[in-house]
């Protein structure tokens, strides 16, 4: 082995403060996307008010570009767990569950197609498949998971929620249609939002993310 390999070693030193360096950013970056998960609001001319935008898969996207995407989607399964912990669930860890693999998939797209192609335009790609799995999945997990968990959670009858579609989409017919319509193009744009944020934030706590 030549020297300039063996100077090339990491340390032992050095890779357990690159571990703990990675562990503290996925704690720091979990812990605000639990609270981002409280900042949500209805878009009621666009979908039924149930049906919430907010922007806290933006941590998980962070963690995925800056560290790998294992850890976003460490992310994802921690800022759930504190939800559940400390705010409790009104779904049977359904919602929660939901939550998680939605984000899981989203970072770890994107983090993966990024980290074969480090570049800006790697990391749109990745971004931007990472949504549109993230849409197209939201389709069977909300028709043959959540909305029948919502259906016994909440004792509301499944006409009444179509009937929160078609006061928007009179023509809308059947769950499989509104989710298609309303719920697939809405996730959708909720991860290209969460894109748009990390292209704009991301160079300036970059320092904080890779020290």
């Amino acid at each position: 082995m030549s020297e300039s390999n063996v100077n090339a070693v990491p340390s032992p030193r050095a890779i357990h403060r690159s571990r703990t360096h990675k562990l503290t950013v996925t704690a720091m970056l979990s812990a605000v996307a639990f609270v981002l998960m409280f900042i949500e609001f209805p878009i009621p001319a666009l979908i039924p008010a149930f049906v919430k935008l907010d922007v806290s898969d933006l941590p998980e996207l962070l963690a995925a570009f800056s560290l790998g995407p294992v850890y976003g989607v460490a992310v994802a399964f921690l800022k759930n767990v504190l939800f559940s912990v400390l705010h409790g669930t009104s779904s049977a860890y359904v919602g929660e569950l939901f939550n998680f693999l939605m984000g899981a998939v989203f970072a770890f797209t994107a983090g993966f197609i990024y980290r074969r192609n480090k570049t800006r335009k790697g990391a749109l790609l990745g971004a931007v498949i990472g949504a549109l799995l993230m849409a197209v999945l939201s389709v069977p997990l909300n028709y043959f998971v959540v909305y029948p968990a919502y259906v016994v959670c909440y004792h509301l009858p499944l006409e009444a929620i179509l009937g929160m579609y078609q006061a928007i989409r009179p023509s809308a017919d059947g769950l499989l249609e509104c989710l298609l319509t309303f719920n697939m193009p809405f996730t959708f744009v909720k991860g290209m939002i969460d894109v748009a944020l990390c292209f704009l934030v991301y160079k300036p706590l970059s320092p904080l993310l890779h020290k």
